[in-house]
């Protein structure tokens, strides 16, 4: 496939796009032919707004008892049943998706900030340099991310924001390698050399024309991140290290329930069905993310 070279930016762009085609429009119309992607991003678009406006949704409060009803099956009154304390399922399954996108979104936050800056320097700068920044990740990496993720919340107080950075934390070193590998083939191309050769600053060189260049990959990582956060924080809740009641959580729910599973099923199979639609959601729109922005777009 034919490219061009965008001499203000440095971009390497589809032909399509030097004619005046509009580089992200056409990633979006590729993402729009995917039906997978789109079902995602349609139940993303539904549980982002049932999180923003799950005050006006939820039919009660979650932790609002009602005593009469404890441990009821579905009915008109309490659609999803109601638990053991006599808590409507249903709202604490729309109230739980605000915890599971807030960890899932903000555990970005530290992996990015962090893990995006060392994989630059580590690829750009090379030598030793690289291989401290490297080997400090592979540390880390040596640990599985669950457990990790356990050690860290056994050292911290067992909270939500405790989770975000425990999962902050351990996600740093995939985000430097996957940044690490793009700046090694792109510091090859033509306009890095052309832009040293012009004697562009460093920071410049790097914020302008190596950064935009491996946005790409961490864009589709980020998206495929936010299920797998979403999971692990599930499970620390289910382990009592994650989200601490009467904050409703997906996880904790699970964890309250489970010993309940054979007298009424409905208490653990709607959380359990809320992460299960949530992950494939963000899975299906990571994969059409990253077919949409494959650098090989074909006309």
């Amino acid at each position: 496939m034919n490219t061009a070279i965008s001499a203000e930016q440095g971009l390497l762009v589809p032909s399509a796009v030097a004619k005046g085609k509009s580089l992200r429009g056409l990633a979006w119309r590729q993402l729009l032919r995917k039906r997978t992607a789109v079902l995602g991003m349609s139940i993303i678009v539904v549980l982002v707004l049932t999180a923003i406006f799950a005050d006006v949704i939820a039919p009660y409060g979650p932790t609002e008892i009602f005593s009469q009803d404890t441990m009821s099956p579905p009915s008109w009154t309490h659609p999803m049943g109601t638990d053991l304390l006599g808590r409507d399922v249903l709202s604490r399954v729309i109230y739980g998706s605000r915890v599971s996108l807030y960890v899932g979104v903000f555990a970005l936050v530290p992996a990015i900030l962090l893990g995006v800056p060392l994989g630059i320097i580590a690829g750009f700068y090379g030598g030793p340099l690289d291989n401290l920044i490297m080997r400090i990740m592979d540390i880390i990496l040596a640990f599985p991310i669950f457990l990790l993720a356990i050690v860290i919340m056994v050292m911290l107080e067992p909270n939500t924001t405790n989770v975000v950075i425990a999962l902050g934390i351990v996600r740093i070193p995939i985000y430097a390698r996957i940044v690490r590998g793009s700046v090694l083939s792109v510091k090859e191309l033509e306009y890095v050399e052309a832009a040293k050769a012009l004697a562009v600053r460093d920071p410049r060189l790097l914020a302008r024309h190596v950064l935009p260049n491996c946005m790409a990959p961490i864009i589709v990582t980020s998206t495929l991140s936010v299920g797998v956060s979403i999971i692990v924080e599930a499970s620390l809740s289910f382990l009592g290290l994650g989200t601490q009641p009467p904050t409703p959580s997906w996880g904790w729910d699970l964890k309250a329930n489970m010993i309940l599973l054979e007298i009424n099923p409905w208490i653990t199979i709607f959380p359990g069905l809320a992460i299960f639609f949530t992950v494939l959601a963000f899975n299906l729109f990571g994969d059409g993310l990253r077919d949409a922005l494959d650098p090989r777009l074909k006309q």
